[in-house]
């Protein structure tokens, strides 16, 4: 059986993160892609082998020969296009951050319940071999009793008339990098955290070039997660976990395949491990592939995004700055 996948948007990130995957996989396939206007649909279409190009979005959730959709649009479109992806019966790969805000996740998570389909989140990371092992090490209680878990994704871009930057395209730090520092102090820390404190920077009003927020998990220890699209952090990715017994050190975890360093601390040992170089984004269309071809589970649902993005609007509530809205 073959998975056909149609692109909604000819995005940037959709060649890294479905084109080349979906290459190297017999069982998956992209067939078409749709953009605002006609001609840049056939030109992406062209210049990546793609058969079909469609000049809205609506024209390819109505192709019945196209199973499910990949979701990279603006941030504030997530929610509209997958909530219309599964109302046409396709299944949904949609880029993080999920929805616009929690209220939002929720809407789509119960469609996506009532339908039977297969959505997904695509924190490709969650997917590789490293964060496979974070988790199954902080379970394991090598660590003893979690402490304090802190996750961070920093990166610079200066291009301020970005989308990212766009309020009216649920745009901001929190939401660009600060989803992945958010996810992964989720799968790092065993649990969901509450919010305790949060401090922004502004780039302008309303939207945060930066965030800090402090964390409490159910169990009793503490986080902290930091990101930014522009601060003095200029490149920090990274995760590490104290517990009463030993912590581990996570270099990249958001991208190991370009470079990592996993090491863990023991009883006054430390230990490195390696991890394959295969990209993240393969092992993420794996699992989509294998969610909707065999039923497989994923751990990046919708009903997971509905806990990152509760997370997302605690910590723009504790700096004071509003909830993202969808566009």
């Amino acid at each position: 059986m073959n998975l056909r996948i149609g692109i909604l948007g000819a995005a940037r990130i959709a060649p890294a993160a479905l084109v080349k995957p979906a290459s190297s996989l017999s069982t998956v396939s992209v067939t078409a892609v749709a953009a605002r206007s006609l001609e840049r649909a056939q030109t992406f279409a062209t210049r990546h082998r793609i058969p079909a190009a469609y000049g809205s979005y609506e024209e390819l959730l109505a192709d019945q020969d196209i199973d499910a959709v990949y979701n990279p649009l603006p941030n504030g479109l997530h929610g509209r296009w997958t909530r219309a992806a599964l109302e046409a019966g396709k299944h949904v790969l949609c880029e993080k951050p999920f929805t616009a805000n929690a209220a939002e996740a929720r809407e789509i998570a119960s469609l996506a319940e009532a339908s039977g389909r297969v959505v997904m989140e695509a924190f490709h990371y969650r997917y590789h071999p490293l964060a496979l092992r974070a988790e199954e090490i902080v379970a394991s209680g090598e660590l003893g009793s979690l402490v304090r878990v802190e996750t961070a994704l920093c990166f610079p871009l200066p291009k301020f008339s970005d989308i990212r930057y766009d309020y009216r395209l649920a745009g901001g730090a929190t939401m660009d990098a600060g989803c992945y520092a958010v996810h992964m102090a989720r799968v790092f820390g065993g649990e969901t955290p509450s919010v305790v404190s949060a401090s922004a920077k502004l780039r302008s009003p309303g939207i945060d070039r930066a965030m800090t927020a402090e964390l409490r998990f159910p169990s009793g220890h503490t986080g902290r997660v930091t990101c930014s699209m522009w601060s003095s952090s200029l490149l920090r990715i990274s995760a590490k976990v104290v517990g009463s017994k030993g912590s581990l050190s996570v270099l990249n975890p958001v991208m190991p395949q370009a470079y990592h360093r996993f090491s863990v601390r023991v009883g006054g040992h430390r230990r490195t491990e390696k991890f394959p170089r295969r990209a993240s984004y393969d092992y993420q269309l794996d699992a989509f592939a294998a969610a909707v071809l065999e039923g497989a589970p994923v751990k990046t649902s919708a009903a997971d995004a509905v806990e990152t993005m509760t997370v997302i609007d605690e910590i723009y509530r504790a700096a004071g700055l509003p909830l993202r809205e969808p566009s």
